[in-house]
């Protein structure tokens, strides 16, 4: 399986839980695994490396963020929404990006959690296809768009990426999977846990949008861009659609899990 680590600004192959250096790959324009994506054929594994510290997210800077909302069926209707007739678009601001294992500090009383696949671009376009989307994936990760639900909601019309955008709202990883290793992303098990109580548990074939219909949708008027990210989305369980509504709070970690992709665990702090 080829999965792509990062630590200490470093990249890494991650195998069965091993870590290998990878043979003349180099970052020293800090895109991380953005640096490799036009060559992931061509790597090679190198020593095993023992002690690789703390994993980085693997995509530090990529030029554009998009997200995907209400694009489950079971979340529109857990919410009280009517499914959007096009995917709902908005972007996530890159200094939100958070390594998978962050802390998060929590700026309001209503911050969200959102278990989310998240698309990792390889080849740019515009105006792709659906049938024709998948052959610019180059991969795969898992992600959480953590929401502050008070500042999105704000104004009219809504303040989506201001309140998805705080400080370490995005945390990804633990890596990056290529798309060789997943035949179907619309086939996943998605998971998120709160405490160890879970919360959500759904598969990715719930999006009323799938992957292929996300990119094109997106490409039709933006460029897609290497190493560009896509959120696609949130299946049921978020807090706000609990009953009573159950937010963040000072301590809570949160564990977030897609199948063959890894899993990223995320402590919440109070601001004071």
């Amino acid at each position: 399986m080829m999965q792509i680590a990062r630590s200490s600004n470093r990249l890494l192959l991650h195998e069965s839980g091993h870590f290998y250096e990878i043979v003349g790959a180099e970052d020293t324009l800090g895109f991380g695994v953005g640096s490799v994506l036009g060559q992931l054929e061509s790597l090679q594994r190198g020593d095993e490396v023992m002690d690789i510290g703390e994993l980085q997210s693997p995509f530090p800077r990529p030029s554009q963020i998009f997200a995907v909302g209400l694009n489950y069926k079971n979340h529109a209707a857990e919410m009280n929404l009517p499914l959007p007739v096009t995917p709902m678009v908005f972007g996530k601001f890159a200094s939100c990006i958070a390594d998978p294992n962050s802390d998060v500090v929590i700026p309001g009383e209503t911050t969200d959690w959102e278990a989310e696949l998240v698309i990792v671009i390889g080849e740019s376009g515009r105006n792709i296809s659906s049938a024709n989307a998948l052959s610019h994936v180059a991969g795969y990760m898992v992600g959480q768009d953590v929401s502050e639900r008070t500042v999105q909601m704000a104004s009219t019309p809504a303040q989506f990426s201001m309140g998805k955008s705080f400080q370490n709202f995005a945390p990804m990883g633990p890596w990056f999977t290529s798309a060789s290793e997943v035949a179907n992303p619309n086939d996943l098990l998605i998971q998120c846990s709160l405490n160890g109580v879970l919360m959500q548990d759904e598969s990715t074939e719930d999006m009323a949008f799938h992957v292929p219909e996300i990119i094109a949708f997106i490409s039709s008027v933006c460029e897609v861009r290497t190493g560009d990210l896509i959120f696609t989305g949130s299946p049921a369980g978020v807090g706000q659609g609990q009953n009573p509504k159950r937010f963040l709070r000072d301590g809570d970690v949160l564990t977030t899990s897609i199948e063959k992709l890894g899993t990223i665990t995320n402590t919440f702090r109070g601001s004071n």
